[in-house]
């Protein structure tokens, strides 16, 4: 296993679709390893194969609070066919550090793809599972969350964005 380079805003990869995977092979599940200790070291609660640069429809996904986790979920071309409600959860992301806003998202989903053995399956869920699916398949479809702001947020963020690039150098 290997930690990878998490590509950050405004890296072109982050605003590239990625293509479906062809079934699930060793190099694929190697990349769900990699994935999952790039997360873990970070710490984030999920990342899309973008993020790491590869154009590949695959996320991993590991939510732990107080104690308890959902263990990893690993999922291959995965897709919401279901969505219910409305929610709005404070976000942030592993490709965005540092900046956090709140965005409204479905409350409940139905996700179907592919588990590590190249099995369909389809997984219900609900709350912040339910928006971390929402917001790790936007990066598949290159979308970040802070398209998700309403436009005066997202003029801020834009404009703060800047800001702090200059300071950087």
């Amino acid at each position: 296993m290997a930690i990878l380079k998490i590509k950050t805003y405004p890296d072109s990869v982050l605003r590239s679709f990625a293509k479906p995977v062809n079934g699930v092979d060793r190099d694929v599940r190697k990349l769900i390893d990699d994935m999952a200790e790039t997360m873990y070291e970070a710490p984030g609660i999920g990342l899309a194969a973008n993020q790491v640069g590869e154009l590949k429809r695959v996320i991993v996904i590991d939510i732990q609070r107080e104690g308890e986790s959902t263990g990893l979920i690993a999922l291959v071309n995965p897709e919401i066919i279901e969505k219910k409600g409305s929610i709005a959860i404070e976000e942030g992301c592993l490709s965005v550090p540092d900046y956090y806003s709140e965005v409204k998202r479905a409350e409940e989903v139905r996700v179907r793809g592919l588990d590590l053995n190249g099995k369909q399956i389809e997984i219900d869920a609900k709350g912040l599972l339910a928006v971390v699916f929402q917001h790790e398949i936007d990066h598949l479809n290159g979308k970040l969350f802070i398209d998700r702001l309403n436009p005066i947020k997202r003029e801020i963020f834009k404009r703060n964005w800047k800001k702090k690039k200059k300071k950087k150098g």
